[in-house]
């Protein structure tokens, strides 16, 4: 019989052992995700595709061809990049993004890097002053414009993430 094994915190296995206790034990439980594990339909296809490049030929009317284009052009993408992006969101790869969508993303990981960076200084300052055995006052007004921002953001990745799945799933 084959021996499996991994490392996990101290925390998570106290937690599996005190839920596994109550059903046959940690390797009865174990065995019990791995068959679940295996009885789970496979993925339609691989997540990131594999291989090399192959380059597959498509005839398309005159009319549809002015609709690709159109499309095409409305993502932001090429005929033949917006036509691999469809094709690959069909086939259960990652979410495709156009160039826009593309850099909106880095603009908002920009501005919430910007962010976590103005909170750690908050919290160096707040540190500092504890350690010089100041009392530290918080500055409400920064946290709450920080919040604000953040919020801010959230809702448009969300917008962005939302929007473009739609629209490679049909929905949009």
């Amino acid at each position: 019989m084959a021996l499996i094994s991994l490392r996990i915190s101290d925390e998570v296995a106290a937690e599996f052992s005190a839920l596994a206790a109550t059903q046959g034990g940690k390797s009865a439980r174990l065995r019990r995700l791995i068959a679940d594990a295996l009885a789970a339909p496979e993925p339609r296809m691989l997540a990131l595709p594999v291989g090399r490049p192959e380059k597959v030929t498509v005839r398309f009317r005159e009319s549809e061809m002015r609709q690709l284009a159109e499309v095409s052009h409305q993502r932001g993408m090429t005929r033949t990049g917006w036509i691999v992006a469809l094709v690959r969101s069909r086939l259960g790869s990652p979410v495709q993004h156009s160039p826009e969508e593309h850099d909106e993303l880095r603009a908002i990981v920009r501005e919430l890097n910007r962010i976590g960076g103005n909170i750690n200084q908050i919290a160096r300052a707040a540190n500092a002053s504890v350690l010089q055995g100041r009392v530290v006052e918080p500055v409400l007004a920064v946290i709450r414009e920080t919040k604000l921002v953040i919020e801010t953001e959230l809702v448009q990745l969300r917008n962005a993430l939302n929007g473009n799945a739609d629209y490679w799933e049909g929905r949009r």
